[in-house]
């Protein structure tokens, strides 16, 4: 039962001359990740437009990091700790957030990294986090009915931020938005027409061998991404 558990996602923006570094900090980034305190679950991510999940979507100067700890003074620390001043070595961009769970369903990597939240009402912006590792042989037909959800989701009323998220360039992918309010993400979820028909064909063709869906409240943010804060 998840009380006091605080998620936080850092993306960092690099420049060209900066890949290859930022390509060797994922590789061997997990060993340090490991030894943070009150580190219950931690993803290097790639991302990308998330438009059609393939290796088209992948941006190489775009690199995230989502975390989940016991407590806020546990994310505080890391904040100021070595994994997070050698990508900011590197970056020129930076946008990072704090996030409470508020639901969440499924397993990542066998785990349910944001356990089981509490129902709350949160009345602020919020953030979806949606990952899927896909049964091989059903891949080809999820990959063609990607692009309509896809072009609607970036059509949507009350869409702030939208990143393709993964941990490799196919078969390993997810999404990561952010909403003006519950409603917003809601409407998205259930009401437009493109999200629901594949909600259905879900069930229906067993894409996924493994699949998590997670709503956060977003307590905080800053910095920029693409040049811009998503919540201004």
């Amino acid at each position: 039962m998840t009380t006091r558990r605080l998620a936080t996602l850092h993306v960092w923006g690099v420049p060209g001359w900066s890949v290859p570094a930022a390509l060797m900090r994922m590789a061997t980034g997990r060993r340090p990740l490991r030894r943070a305190p009150g580190l219950r679950f931690a993803k290097l991510l790639g991302t990308g437009s998330g438009r059609t999940f393939t290796v088209r979507d992948a941006d190489p100067r775009r690199w995230a990091l989502l975390a989940v700890w016991d407590d806020e003074r546990s994310a505080a620390a890391f904040e100021s700790g070595d994994v997070v001043r050698r990508w900011q070595r590197i970056a020129d961009e930076q946008w990072s957030a704090r996030m409470r769970p508020l639901a969440a369903r499924g397993r990542w990597s066998r785990a349910e990294p944001f356990g089981k939240p509490w129902p709350q009402r949160w009345d602020g912006p919020v953030a979806a986090v949606t990952r899927a590792r896909l049964t091989p042989r059903k891949a080809v037909t999820f990959w063609r009915a990607v692009p309509p959800v896809s072009a609607d989701l970036h059509d949507s009323p009350g869409l702030r931020l939208a990143l393709g998220i993964g941990e490799a360039p196919l078969g390993l992918q997810g999404t990561f938005s952010v909403w003006d309010s519950a409603a917003a993400l809601n409407s998205f979820a259930y009401d437009r027409a493109p999200h629901a028909a594949v909600v259905t064909r879900t069930a229906q063709e067993g894409w996924y061998a493994e699949e998590l869906f997670a709503r956060l409240a977003l307590l905080s943010a800053e910095g920029t991404v693409a040049g811009r804060d998503p919540l201004a």
